[in-house]
Order: C-alpha cells, then structure tokens, then sequence
C-alpha cells in the first residue's frame, strides 16, 4: 500500500496535465474536418463518456489498492505475465515522449528560429532543442510523482488559461461564426467514428491511471478526479487542435498564438503542455521497466529518457503511425486489470490475492483483443479490443477452475 498521499488538489493538477497532450489536437483537427459543430460536440460528448469511464474505473481501483499498473498487473497476469503489459505500456509511453520532443523542437525551429526542418534534414538547433527538452523533462519525471506534482501546477493554469484566451481571440477574428466555419468543407465523419478518435486520442495513457491516481487519499476522489480531469483535458485540447485548424490551419493552439503575434506565450504554451504529459509517460515507463528488469524505478526514468531523446526525430517521422496502432493494444490490458480487481476485490484489499507465474487467460485475452481492435473495422477499436480480452479472460478462467 502507497502512503505517500497528495492532496485532492495536486492529484487533480497531475490528471489533468497528464491530459494536455498535443497529439489530442491533431486528432481534434481531424474532428473537425470531418464533421459539423453538431457531431463535432456529440462525438466528444459520447468518447468522453466511454473515456471518462474507462480511466475512472483504473483511477478507483489505483486509489483504492495504491498499486500501481504494474503492481496490479502481477496480480491478475502473474509474476512473469506482467512483464507482457509492462513492456506494452514501456514500449508506447516511450515512444510518445520521444515524439513529444520533437513535436516541440520541429515546430519552435521551423516558426521561431526560421529553420528548415523536413524528414530528412534536421539543423543542430533542433537537435539541440531535443537535447535541452530531452534533459529538463527527464530531469523532473526521475524526482518522482513530486515532481510531476510541481510541473503540472505551473503547467496547467498556464495551458489551460493561455490556449483559451488565444482560441476566444481567433474565433473573434474570424469572419464566420464558429458553427459556419465547422459547416464549411466535406463532412464525411460519422459521429461513431469520431467518437472512436476521442476515445483513441488516450485511452493508451489512459490504462496508466492507477500509477498516478494510488496517491489520492481514496477511492472515490480517485475516480472522480481522474473522470473531471479526462474530459475536461481531453475535451480542450479537442477545442484547440479544431478552432486553430478551421480558423488558423495549423495542427495545434501553437499556430493560432503565432498567428496571433504571441509568439513567447507560443512557445510556453506548447513547452509546458507537452512537458506535463512527457513526464507522466517517463513516470510510467520507468515503472515498467523496472517490473520486467527488477531495477530502481528512478534508474529506468533515465534510460527510458535517453532513449526517448536520442530517438526523438526518428519516432516523429517514421513511428507516429505505429504509435496510433499500438494505443489499441492497451485497452486489452486495462479491462483485464478491472475485471480482476472487481472478481477479487476483497483479496485486492486485504492483501491475500494471489500472484501465480503466468496467468494465460490474461496474455491469450491481450494478444487477440490487440488484433482485433487493429483489424476489425466495425465500431469502435478499443471497444472491440476490451470485449474480445474480458471474454478470453473470463472463460479461460471458467475452463481453467
């Protein structure tokens, strides 16, 4: 059990900044190009339920028991089975924040420092940006959940007050309203699909939760911190990533606040929005790999930092797809953890549940919840992904008792 407990406040700020993740805005962006104001509000409201529900079940359950993902991984994939999830959740948080380095050293060489940047041409400025972003980020995510307690409080009100005045002044410049600007082009999104895109916007760092949430100081402000926090983040940066693209063109709010002649609150608004979500991925890498190698958690923040910095340009350009693809695989993961701890509740609490070697149930549900979450088109991913793994678990567990 987790003693170290942070005040309802500093959790929420953590949850929140967690959020603020500028992938989300591009898949804002997307939103927007393919629906009207009307769906465009339907499709955030549906996939923030379903995220909202899917991350405040793991907030209770991590706030409840004060085990982490890797922790409650042991228990229901077993010793050796977690090592399974702890590599998934390692491998995809890794790899985010080495493209969220360079989502902020591309964009600050390419509009500030007037640089060309392209896939195959990166000046020493940029590498120079990653190496200082690379350094800062790692910096704070090794001193623990304090401090990414100390970011997200200057992070957050800074993001969320800076990225809306911006959004309200470029709605304002506008010459249509915000409901004829979204009317304009093709639509051709179904509000399902959108939905999907919400929910696919974090529902991979969303399966990280209880590393995060098993410092509240219960279960219920667990859930309902992590459930405010989702869509109330997720939803903004929605906002952002769709008001700069139908008003600015851009990808994200950094475009809008350039466009806008702010430039310095441009660079501090991208820099801190990904600064708080980057910590939160180094945070839960370094749990994981120290699950699998049996290593201090402060050691594997380092390595995963290193590693997520040296290949920060790389990822950006060649592995944002296989990201996307990978944030299916963890869903699988998640609804095992809850069906787990709500069948053994009682156990979890006590301390009597049991942590066999390898649970296969478990591993089979992951690997074909991951297969067809990326394979069928029909509905909504993750959705497919958490069905097909509860049934794999729930039966293998029958057969196997």
């Amino acid at each position: 059990m987790n003693n170290n407990k942070l005040s309802n406040t500093s959790i929420f700020m953590v949850m929140l900044g967690f959020t603020f993740f500028s992938a989300s805005m591009w898949a804002g962006q997307n939103l927007a190009a393919g629906l009207d104001f009307k769906g465009f509000i339907l499709a955030l409201l549906l996939g923030g339920i379903i995220l909202a529900a899917y991350t405040g079940s793991l907030g209770f359950i991590g706030a409840e028991s004060g085990l982490s993902l890797d922790e409650l991984a042991r228990k229901s994939f077993g010793s050796r089975g977690s090592w399974l999830p702890s590599a998934m959740i390692s491998f995809t948080q890794i790899g985010w924040f080495g493209v969220g380095l360079a989502m902020f050293a591309i964009p600050v060489a390419k509009e500030i420092l007037q640089l060309e940047v392209t896939a195959d041409y990166m000046p020493w400025q940029g590498y120079l940006l990653i190496l200082g972003a690379g350094l800062l980020m790692t910096s704070s995510a090794y001193f623990d959940i304090k401090g990414l307690t100390v970011v997200s409080y200057v992070a957050v009100p800074a993001v969320a007050i800076l990225g809306t005045v911006a959004m309200i002044l470029a709605v304002s410049r506008g010459e249509a309203s915000l409901v004829e600007q979204f009317a304009q082009g093709s639509k051709t999104l179904g509000v399902l699909a959108g939905a999907g895109l919400v929910v696919g916007s974090f529902v991979s760092g969303g399966t990280a939760t209880p590393n995060f949430t098993r410092f509240a100081k219960n279960a219920k402000v667990g859930c309902i911190v992590t459930v405010i926090a989702f869509f109330l983040g997720n939803s903004l940066m929605f906002f952002f990533g769709a008001v700069s693209s139908i008003y600015a063109g851009g990808n994200d709010i950094f475009e809008v606040m350039l466009n806008l002649n702010m430039f310095y609150f441009a660079v501090l608004v991208l820099g801190l929005n990904i600064w708080t979500t980057n910590d939160n991925a180094l945070f839960t890498s370094g749990l994981g790999l120290s699950n699998i190698f049996g290593l201090p958690k402060k050691r594997m923040v380092l390595l995963a930092g290193i590693i997520g910095t040296v290949a920060a340009e790389w990822l950006y350009w060649n592995f944002c797809g296989w990201l996307s693809a990978l944030n299916c695989t963890l869903p699988p993961v998640g609804i095992i953890l809850i069906i787990s701890y709500f069948s053994n509740r009682k156990a979890y609490r006590d301390g009597t549940v049991g942590e066999p070697l390898v649970c296969w149930p478990a591993i089979v549900g992951v690997v074909l919840g991951a297969v067809v979450a990326n394979l069928v088109k029909w509905g909504l991913p993750s959705i497919n992904g958490m069905a097909v793994a509860a049934l794999c678990y729930l039966v293998g567990n029958k057969i196997s008792k």
